[in-house]
C-alpha cells in the first residue's frame, strides 16, 4: 500500500486530440497535425513541464470506434493514427527525463519483434522506455492477420462461460508474451560486448543466452538481437477492470492501470491485485498501481462542466468511459486524488478530455497545486524511468547461471 504522504506518480495518458471524441472540434486543437512529429514532441515535452513520471501512447491494431466491439463507419470522429512504438522513438532524441511507454497490442504480434523494439526505445531514450501491454479480442482486429478467428465479444456477454474461458485464454497468451518478452532482455548479459579492438572480439559469445521458452503460445529459442536494454528491463504496464485483468497486472507487471469509482472501490481492488502479487509469489516486489481518470479542467467554477456539455453537444451523445471522469477544479481533482491515494493507490494515469486545454491543465495548475501540498516533485531526479518510478534495475536471470 502507498504511504500516505509518499508524493504521488504522475502519468498522462496521451490519445490524439483528447479523449472526448469530438475534441478535435476545439478552436485550439491542431487536428491537422495529427500525424506530424512536431505534434507528439510538443505533447511530451509539456507534459515533462509538469514532471510526471511518463506518458503513455494509445494504439490498436482497428481504427478508433464509438463502439467495443466493431466499426462504427462515423466519419464525424477521429480516425487513423500514427504507430506508437514509431512515435515514442521519434520523439525520444528531442526530450528528456520524461518516460515513454507506447501501447503494444500482444495478441496477434510476436514478443521478439516487441522485445527488440522496445529494447531499441531503452536505446534511443537512454533509459526512459516502457510498454503498455494491450489484449484484443475483436474479431475484426483478428481478420487482418488470418491466424485464427474469434466471436464477437460484446460486454453483455462477459459471463458468457464460452466468452470467460476466451478471455482467460487470451490474458494467459498475453502473460506468456511479457515472459518470453522479459526473458529476451535478459538474453545478453550485461557486459556481453566487449569491443576490444586489439583481440578482435566484439562479443563474449558465453554472454548471450538461449531463453528456449515453450509454452502453449510460444516457442521461443533466442536470444534477442538487440543486448540488454540500459534499465536491463524496461518498464511493463497493463489496464486492468476486473479480477482477470488484475491478475495479469499481478503476475506480470511493473505498473497496473485500474478505473476505481470512489475511493472504497479503490481499495478493493488494491487489496485483490495485492493478493493476487502474492500468490504469484511477487511479494516484495514493487508493484504500483494508478488510478485511471478522464479529466476535464478549468479554473473557474462550473467552467469545466460547461464545456464538456459543449463538448457533448457537438458530439451527440453524452460522453462516458471505462474510467472515472472528472470534472472540476484543479484543487478538487487534487483533493480526489490524494484521498485515493490513502486508498493504497501510489500513482494516477491522467487522460486529457480535450488537448490542449486539458493537458495545460494539468500541467500548469494541477502539478502546482500538488506541489504546493507537498504531493508532488519540483524537479526529476532520476534519469531512467524505473529510477523515477523507484524501481530497482533488476538482475539478469541468466548471469548467476553462467
Amino acid at each position: 500500500m502507498a504511504a500516505p504522504n509518499a508524493p504521488l506518480h504522475l502519468a498522462i495518458a496521451l490519445d490524439g486530440a483528447g479523449w472526448h471524441p469530438a475534441a478535435w472540434r476545439e478552436p485550439a486543437a491542431r487536428s491537422a497535425e495529427l500525424t506530424t512529429a512536431r505534434y507528439w514532441i510538443d505533447l511530451v515535452r509539456e507534459a515533462a513541464r509538469g514532471f510526471v513520471d511518463f506518458v503513455t501512447i494509445e494504439d490498436s491494431l482497428s481504427l478508433q470506434s464509438s463502439t467495443n466491439n466493431e466499426l462504427d463507419n462515423r466519419t464525424d470522429q477521429v480516425r487513423g493514427r500514427l504507430d506508437a512504438v514509431l512515435i515514442a522513438a521519434r520523439v525520444a532524441p528531442v526530450t528528456t527525463h520524461v518516460g515513454l511507454v507506447p501501447s503494444v497490442v500482444v495478441t496477434h504480434t510476436e514478443p521478439f519483434h516487441t522485445s527488440k523494439a522496445v529494447a531499441t526505445l531503452d536505446y534511443v531514450s537512454t533509459g526512459r522506455a516502457g510498454v503498455r501491454v494491450r489484449v484484443s479480442g475483436q474479431a475484426h482486429e483478428a481478420r487482418h492477420f488470418g491466424r485464427r478467428t474469434l466471436p464477437p465479444i460484446r460486454l453483455e456477454d462477459s459471463a458468457d462461460p464460452d466468452i470467460e474461458r476466451l478471455i482467460a485464454e487470451l490474458l494467459e497468451e498475453a502473460g506468456d508474451y511479457v515472459e518470453v518478452v522479459r526473458r529476451l532482455w535478459d538474453s545478453w548479459e550485461d557486459d556481453a560486448e566487449i569491443r576490444d579492438v586489439a583481440t578482435g572480439r566484439f562479443v563474449d559469445r558465453d554472454k548471450l543466452h538461449y531463453i528456449n521458452f515453450e509454452g502453449r503460445f510460444f516457442s521461443v529459442r533466442g536470444p534477442s538481437i538487440t543486448p540488454r536494454p540500459p534499465q536491463g528491463q524496461p518498464v511493463v504496464t497493463a489496464l486492468g477492470h476486473d479480477s482477470a485483468t488484475y491478475k495479469l497486472i499481478a503476475r506480470s507487471t511493473d505498473v497496473g492501470y485500474v478505473t476505481p469509482r470512489d475511493a472504497d472501490h479503490a481499495r478493493a481492488i488494491v487489496s485483490e491485485i495485492r493478493g493476487e502479487q502474492a500468490l504469484a509469489g511477487r511479494t516484495g516486489q514493487q508493484l504500483h498501481i494508478f488510478g485511471d481518470l478522464v479529466v476535464f479542467l478549468d479554473a473557474g467554477e462550473g467552467a469545466a462542466a460547461q464545456r464538456k456539455a459543449r463538448l457533448d453537444d457537438l458530439a451527440g451523445t453524452e460522453f462516458s468511459s471505462d474510467a472515472t471522469v472528472f470534472v472540476g477544479t484543479p484543487g478538487e481533482l487534487a483533493d480526489l486524488l490524494l484521498a485515493w491515494q490513502r486508498a493504497g493507490l501510489s500513482g494516477f494515469r491522467l487522460r486529457p478530455g480535450a488537448i490542449p486545454h486539458d493537458l495545460e491543465a494539468i500541467t500548469r495548475a494541477l502539478v502546482p497545486e500538488l506541489q504546493q501540498r507537498v504531493a508532488l516533485r519540483h524537479a526529476y531526479e532520476a534519469n531512467s524511468l524505473r529510477g523515477l518510478l523507484g524501481l530497482p534495475r533488476p538482475a539478469n536471470r541468466y548471469a548467476a547461471a553462467s
